[in-house]
This record gives C-alpha cells, sequence and structure tokens, in this order.
C-alpha cells in the first residue's frame, strides 16, 4: 500500500506537516490503495510562498512561452492515456468508457488553453476607440496572480484541467488541492511538471482535506484569488474565507438541472438523452438532469422505455468490458443517496424503479438507478441535489407548464430540451435559466463554451475565454495622443 506523505511544492516532493492519514479506497473492492496526508497550514505556506517567488518570471514569459508548457502537459496526459484511465476507474469508479472521456476532455482543455495564451499575446495593448480627442487609451490583460485551486472526487484530471490550464495561460502561478478521495490520478500532474521543465514553484500540489489544507488555502492572505468546485456548503465556507481579504472567488456549485421532453418527441430516442444525463457517472455530475418534465401525451411510453433501459443496465466492475455503470466513489456517497431513498419512502413516492430492489454486486459501493414519476414539487428529492443515479419525472400540460417548473429551482446550471420542432426547442431553451442548455443532444461539454450556472449554481464561468478572464485583470493605459 502506497503512503502519500509529501507534497509537491517548488518543484520537489517535501514531506508533509501533517500527521493524520486518510485511507484511499478502491470503491469497487472496498479495499484501501493508499494513505494520503491531511495535510497541514504549514504546507500551504511554503506552497504559496513558492508561488509567489515564481509569478514574476512566470508573468513575464510572452504567451506563446506559456503556450509551449499547455502543450506539453496535454502531450503528457495524451503518452499516458490508458494508464491514467485505467488509474481513474480504480480511483473513481467509472467504467472505462467515461474515464475516456474525461482524460481526452482533459487534454482538449490544455491544447485549448494554449491557444489561448498565444492569442493574449496579440490583445495586449489594443487601443480603444474613445470619442474624446488628444488622448489614446490601450488595453492590457495581467495576470490575477497567486491562485488556489480546489477541485472535486467526481471527475480526476477533468476540473483541475479546468482551472490550471487557463491559470497558467493567464501567467498566474498555482497551489492546487484536489480531492482527498481521488488523490491518485492528479499526482500526475506533479510528474508531467517536472517532466516539461516548467518552472519551479508555477505550479504546487497539496494533498489534504478541508481542514488540513482547503481552509487554510482558502483563507490565505498570500492568495489572490481562489477558484473552488463541490458542494454549496463548502463554497459558501470558501467564500466567506475569501472575503476576510477581499480576495476573489469562482465557484462552480450544486445543481438540479431540468430535462424537458414534449410530446412531438420519440420516446426511444428521448429515453437515451435522459438516461444519458442522469446515469452518466452513477449521477455523481453537477450537471444531472435529475428532474425529468415530460409532456403528459408522451409519459406512459417515456417511462416504459426508462424502465427497459434501467433494467438493462449492467452494474459491475469498472475495469471489465461490459460494464455499463460501476460503484458510486465513496461508501459516504453512496449513504448520502440511500438517505434520499429513504426520504422518498417516507414522502410516499411512487417509483417506477427502486435502486435498493435490485441484487447489486459485492464488495463495492454500488446502488442500481431509481426513477420516481409524479413527483411533487414540494418534495426533498425534487429540490435537492442527490448527487447519486436518481431520477425524479413530473408530467406537464404545455411549453409554458414546464418552462416554469424547470426554472421552479434554486439552481440553474444546465437543462435539456428534446423536441422534434427545432424552432420551438430553441424557443423553449432561451427562456431556461441555465448557463447550459442542450437541445436533442447528450450532455456535450466542450473547451470553447462556458460552464457555470445561474442562481446557486456558482459564481463566474469557467472554460472558453470567459475561463481565462477569470484568471486576468483589466488594465487601460491612458495617455495624451
Amino acid at each position: 500500500m502506497q503512503v502519500l506523505n509529501q507534497q509537491f511544492i517548488d518543484n520537489h516532493w517535501v514531506a508533509s506537516r501533517g500527521e493524520r492519514r486518510l485511507p484511499v479506497v478502491n470503491p469497487t473492492t472496498e479495499e484501501t490503495l493508499a494513505e494520503v496526508t491531511a495535510g497541514h497550514p504549514d504546507d500551504v505556506d511554503a506552497a504559496v510562498a513558492a508561488a509567489h517567488r515564481a509569478l514574476p518570471a512566470w508573468q513575464a514569459l510572452s504567451g506563446a512561452e506559456r503556450a509551449a508548457y499547455l502543450e506539453g502537459f496535454a502531450e503528457a496526459l495524451s503518452r499516458r492515456r490508458d494508464a491514467l484511465v485505467r488509474l481513474s476507474s480504480t480511483n473513481n469508479g467509472k467504467v472505462l468508457a467515461e474515464a475516456g472521456i474525461d482524460l481526452d476532455d482533459a487534454i482538449a482543455c490544455y491544447r485549448y488553453y494554449a491557444g489561448e495564451a498565444r492569442r493574449l499575446d496579440a490583445r495586449q495593448g489594443q487601443v480603444v476607440p474613445l470619442e474624446m480627442e488628444g488622448v489614446e487609451a490601450r488595453c492590457y490583460h495581467d495576470p490575477v496572480g497567486v491562485v488556489g485551486l480546489i477541485t472535486p472526487w467526481n471527475f480526476p484530471l477533468v476540473t483541475s484541467a479546468w482551472k490550471l490550464a487557463p491559470a497558467l495561460a493567464a501567467g498566474c502561478t498555482a497551489v492546487l488541492k484536489p480531492s482527498e478521495v481521488t488523490p491518485l490520478p492528479e499526482r500526475v500532474l506533479a510528474e508531467i511538471a517536472l517532466e516539461v521543465k516548467l518552472p519551479a514553484g508555477v505550479l504546487n500540489l497539496l494533498h489534504g482535506d478541508g481542514e488540513g489544507i482547503g481552509a487554510p488555502l482558502a483563507s490565505h492572505p498570500g492568495i489572490d484569488k481562489v477558484s473552488f468546485t463541490g458542494s454549496n456548503r463548502v463554497g459558501e465556507a470558501v467564500m466567506r474565507a475569501a472575503a476576510a481579504g477581499t480576495r476573489g472567488v469562482s465557484l462552480e456549485l450544486g445543481g438540479k438541472s431540468p430535462i424537458l421532453v414534449m410530446e412531438d418527441a420519440d420516446p426511444e430516442q428521448a429515453a437515451d438523452w435522459v438516461m444519458a444525463g442522469i446515469y452518466f457517472n452513477a449521477g455523481q455530475i453537477c450537471s444531472a438532469t435529475s428532474r425529468l418534465l415530460v409532456h403528459r401525451d408522451i409519459a406512459e411510453p417515456l417511462y416504459a422505455a426508462l424502465a427497459k433501459r434501467i433494467d438493462a443496465l449492467a452494474l459491475g466492475d469498472p475495469l471489465v468490458d461490459g460494464s455499463d455503470m460501476g460503484p458510486l466513489t465513496s461508501a459516504r456517497q453512496r449513504d448520502a443517496v440511500l438517505g434520499y431513498l429513504a426520504i422518498a419512502d417516507q414522502e410516499g413516492l411512487t417509483a417506477v424503479r427502486d435502486g435498493r430492489r435490485r441484487e447489486m454486486p459485492t464488495p463495492g459501493f454500488f446502488l442500481a438507478p431509481s426513477l420516481y414519476r409524479d413527483v411533487p414539487v414540494t418534495s426533498r428529492l425534487w429540490q435537492e441535489e442527490i448527487f447519486g443515479p436518481v431520477l425524479c419525472g413530473r408530467s406537464v400540460a404545455d411549453d409554458e407548464e414546464a418552462i416554469t417548473l424547470a426554472n421552479a429551482s434554486d439552481f440553474g446550471l444546465a437543462a435539456t430540451v428534446i423536441c422534434r420542432d427545432k424552432a420551438r426547442a430553441s424557443a423553449i431553451a432561451r427562456r431556461l435559466q441555465s448557463g447550459t442548455t442542450w437541445i436533442n443532444s447528450e450532455q456535450l461539454v466542450l473547451p470553447q463554451t462556458s460552464w457555470g450556472g445561474f442562481k446557486r449554481s456558482g459564481i463566474g464561468r469557467e472554460l472558453g475565454p470567459w475561463g481565462l478572464a477569470a484568471y486576468l485583470e483589466v488594465k487601460h493605459c491612458l495617455i495624451p495622443a
């Protein structure tokens, strides 16, 4: 068993000052893969100091020079693709095909921001058109500074790429805290940093939990901005901690996303898209379309098609061909989802399929998909993010009711519209309060388009040019013409 008691600081692995260790568990076998340090505030101090030392030289590089390092990250991940896919599946529990999609997403992100770094050079010093004569204004974009990046456990290497790639492209230096639940894939980033000869201190990677690393990082006076992806509870704590120093924050938080199926949709095709939207990664995805709003004229055939597909899903070892769904990532998450199924019993919800009624593989933190229909909008399962393979459905009479119910949520991260009439589907989508809306599609996430949401789903956007802007300060210089 590995003992991961070192932190990557200033291009060196150094012993953590933390004495606590945390188990890293294979969710399929329930075996302990490793023990990882819980971290210590002194680790944060050392990493932030290293990032500050590295900042002036890294900031002084051209965007093209920084782009070469980002291309190096993409190429290094590509060379390790097969090994990292298996490692991610082993540590996270997602099936190999899903882990492969994740890694390709990360690679594409580093390549995209290499291009954005080059384009940043051309934007520096652009003349701003003015109405006043005798004055010239030029616009520049400077890095925010030293950034703290905190990532979740459900998408190893993906969410770190969404943060680290634009931060480095902008000229920031970084202290990255990956999840203590899935630390194994993320360690490769330190290995790659050494391989591509990234200057010392530009990337510092700290293992640990919220107490040892997360909270000290969010409140550290040497951090200029914090970017956090995770739960609303922790995100709000991060925001409070950052407020003490008036530091910037980007927050990608929860979701309770709707999927709208209108009466002209093909129920079989719609069922495929509904399944992909909620049961991918065992439902452990912030954009999971967990609220089904189906037109009453198509409800019965759609529920029948969904039930058939749920029954056909093969739960099993994610490393084995033929497995459609692996375990949930941790016992804690499985138990949290089981808690919601118990609430469904208390509320008297109507189950089309109950994940507890199916025989599950053992060992492992497996839980089969659940589907409830005619769920009241007052139900906790309808209102709260479950973060597991649970879908709640309601019938609607028309577009207006569907849109009203879709928007009646504290969250606004994503949505899907399934409607054969593309013009009608687009009109519905434009009225939804969501950062991303898919029309007649599975959940495509591209580096060129933004990611983030309305309301309690967070603050700011990742990906696209907006992701780069999150790590830049805008500066104008005005001089006599």
